[in-house]
């Protein structure tokens, strides 16, 4: 199972970071993303990391603002947010895959959201 937290109301140009726990012994064999859905779009993936912390992929949209990570003793995934926009208003998903490819995270297991309001 996973479980999201940290989403919030935070001004334009603010930080702030998700975290997704992940319950399970094999949480280090799997790749790890974060996907948005923001009112009345589609998700969206925005970044993803692979099981041994070597790569990061980022959408362009999130790419030098959005930093992912993760701790594997404390089975976390975090989303580090910096320079919010507006625009990044959207309930954050984490997801667990057999790889970091989108196509495989959103075949894997997925958490319950958390919302983050960026206001301008």
């Amino acid at each position: 199972q996973l479980q999201a937290s940290g989403g919030g109301l935070v001004q334009a140009g603010g930080s702030l970071r998700v975290s997704c726990a992940a319950s399970g012994r094999t949480f280090s064999s799997y790749a790890m993303g974060w996907f948005r859905q923001a009112p009345g779009k589609e998700r969206e993936f925005v970044a993803a990391i692979n099981w041994d912390n070597a790569r990061t992929y980022y959408s362009d949209s999130v790419k030098g603002r959005f930093t992912i990570s993760r701790d594997n003793a404390k089975n976390t995934v975090y989303l580090q947010m910096n320079s919010l926009k507006p625009e990044d208003t959207a309930v954050y998903y984490c997801a667990a895959g057999s790889s970091s490819s989108s196509r495989d995270l959103k075949k894997g297991s997925w958490g319950q959201g958390t919302l983050v309001t960026v206001s301008s």
